[in-house]
């Protein structure tokens, strides 16, 4: 039984990656190979090396909306509403219109009925009010509705992680979105897609790999953090996953055909896992708040995993560890840490094979 701290390791601060590879096929990746127990360094380019006809990769296509709303609080003053202190609500999850899910944080107290307010380029600005508070929610999410659609209004920038210490740019509209990027929704990118290039698809398309995609937009339930040192305590936060029907029939005939299902990134094996129905992988939208940890779940669809390095005591390297072995990927880990390699979401990449 492994607990929280099984799952920290030591990362200087100079690794964490502060800008993306350029071009995205620059960044390195430490290839795993969980039977032989052995550990290569490559450059990503060099990827379609590693698969052939007998690989089909299933990516998560979601979009990263510009969902960090920043503003200020609004008090009631002789009959006018007039700013208070700072605030920041980052959109997560849309419950119905204008209505959002979110993460707040303000520069006081806040419960439902707090009024706030993001500019806007137009110059209208955009309006909010709390209703629901924190107290409310097993999450540490609220409740907000807004006067006008929050996305639509251009009010927000990109959710860059807190660990990338600077603002957004004008870079990171186009570099924290993967080539593919279709479906809008989500509060994070899905990282392990941003080294792919059109040179790297066009040779995969050569070496007779097959490419599929799954939608999961991601939220709180894939950066949560864990805080119980008992980390079955932890309970996932849900998020919404479609599994097309093209998708679900090209899985189901590779897995007949024996072929190896490579997941692109931690949300498409959370998608395909839970969209396992026994018997094939079901087509259609659902919701998901597994929780794929070393000792608690059997891989039913996944065969690879190209993935990220990610944060220690995070659900993330959890489900790493659960696919190749807690003692491996701590040892690649070090490894990885040793070489230099670049980590989290702008950083480098592993292939799990």
């Amino acid at each position: 039984m492994h607990e929280l701290s099984d799952f920290d390791f030591d990362l200087p601060e100079r690794l964490i990656a502060q800008r993306p590879a350029e071009p995205r096929d620059a960044s390195r990746v430490l290839v795993l190979d969980r039977v032989k127990g052995t550990i290569e360094h490559r450059i990503f380019r060099d990827l379609p090396d590693y698969l052939d006809a007998r690989d089909l990769l299933v990516a998560n296509n979601t979009r990263v909306l510009k969902a960090r709303l920043l503003g200020h609080r609004l008090r009631e003053e002789r009959g006018e509403w007039v700013p208070g202190g700072k605030v920041e609500f980052v959109l997560l999850e849309e419950l119905a219109p204008r209505r959002w899910e979110g993460l707040f944080h303000a520069s006081a107290k806040y419960n439902p009925g707090l009024r706030f307010e993001i500019p806007t380029a137009d110059g209208r600005g955009l309006r909010g009010v709390l209703v629901r508070g924190v107290k409310d929610s097993p999450t540490g999410t609220v409740v907000a509705e807004f006067d006008r659609d929050p996305v639509e209004s251009g009010a927000g920038e990109i959710p860059l992680p807190h660990y990338i210490e600077r603002s957004p740019e004008a870079l990171d509209e186009t570099s924290y979105q993967t080539l593919y990027a279709k479906e809008p929704g989500s509060a994070a990118a899905p990282t392990a897609g941003l080294h792919f290039t059109p040179e790297v698809m066009a040779r995969l398309r050569e070496r007779g790999v097959e490419w599929r995609e799954v939608t999961l937009r991601v939220g709180l339930g894939t950066f949560r953090p864990v805080k119980d040192p008992d980390i079955s305590k932890h309970r996932m936060h849900e998020e919404a996953y479609e599994v097309p029907p093209e998708t679900a029939e090209a899985v189901n005939q590779a897995k007949r055909a024996g072929k190896r299902i490579v997941a692109v990134g931690t949300t498409s094996v959370r998608t395909l896992e839970s969209a396992w129905d026994g018997h094939g992988l079901r087509a259609g939208s659902g919701r998901t708040s597994i929780f794929i940890r070393p000792g608690a779940h059997e891989f039913r669809v996944v065969d690879r995993l190209l993935t990220n390095f990610h944060l220690p005591k995070s659900t993330l390297l959890m489900l790493v560890s659960a696919f190749a072995g807690h003692e491996l990927v701590m040892k690649a880990y070090r490894e990885a840490v040793a070489r230099e390699y670049r980590f989290f979401s702008y950083g480098d990449a592993m292939l799990i094979v």
